[in-house]
C-alpha cells in the first residue's frame, strides 16, 4: 500500500510536502516552510559570496537570498531558464531555493520516514533530514532550517 494520500485526506501521522526536482533528484520540503513558489527573475550577483548563493533578487520590495541547490548539492550548473524558486522565511530574512522544477504537494504518512541513509554525501546528509520511498524513487526530506543555517554559517565565514 502505497504512502501517499491526496491532500483533501490528511490524517494527524501524516505531513504535506512540496516537492522539487534538481538534477533529477526528488526533493520534499514541509509545506509550512513554503512561503510561494515563483520564476527567479534579475539575480544579482554578490562579489565574495560562496558558490551556492547565486545572488539577490527584489521581490515585491524585498530583498531575496538565492540560494542555488546544485551547486549546494555538488551538481553541474545547468544553463536552462525554466528554474523555479520556492520562497522561504527564516530569522526574519527572505531565501529563495532555486531549484529545476517543482512538482506537487504530497500527504505523507510520517510513520513510513526512513532515516537518512549513512551512504548519502555528507553534503547531502548534512541537509537531509529521511526519505520516504515512492513507487520508483526515493524522495529526500529536506531540513529547511539546516539548509538555510548552512548558509548563514557560510556567509559568517
Amino acid at each position: 500500500m502505497s504512502s501517499i494520500k491526496t491532500t483533501h485526506d490528511v490524517l494527524t501521522s501524516e505531513r504535506q510536502f512540496v516537492t522539487a526536482r534538481v538534477a533529477g533528484k526528488l526533493f520534499g520540503l514541509p509545506i509550512e516552510a513554503v512561503h510561494e513558489v515563483f520564476a527567479p527573475e534579475g539575480i544579482t550577483r554578490v562579489p565574495l559570496s560562496p558558490p551556492e548563493i547565486e545572488g539577490v533578487l527584489n521581490l515585491r520590495g524585498r530583498i531575496v537570498t538565492m540560494i542555488d541547490v546544485r551547486q549546494m548539492l555538488g551538481f553541474e550548473s545547468t544553463d536552462v531558464d525554466t528554474r523555479m524558486a520556492i520562497g522561504l522565511e527564516d530569522r526574519n530574512e527572505t531565501f529563495g531555493l532555486i531549484v529545476d522544477e517543482v512538482g506537487e504537494v504530497f500527504a505523507l504518512d510520517t510513520s513510513a520516514a526512513e532515516p537518512t541513509p549513512t551512504n548519502l554525501d555528507k553534503r547531502w546528509a548534512d541537509v537531509v533530514k529521511g526519505v520516504h520511498r515512492l513507487p520508483g524513487e526515493l524522495l529526500l526530506l529536506l531540513d529547511v532550517k539546516r539548509v538555510l543555517g548552512g548558509i548563514a554559517t557560510a556567509e559568517a565565514a
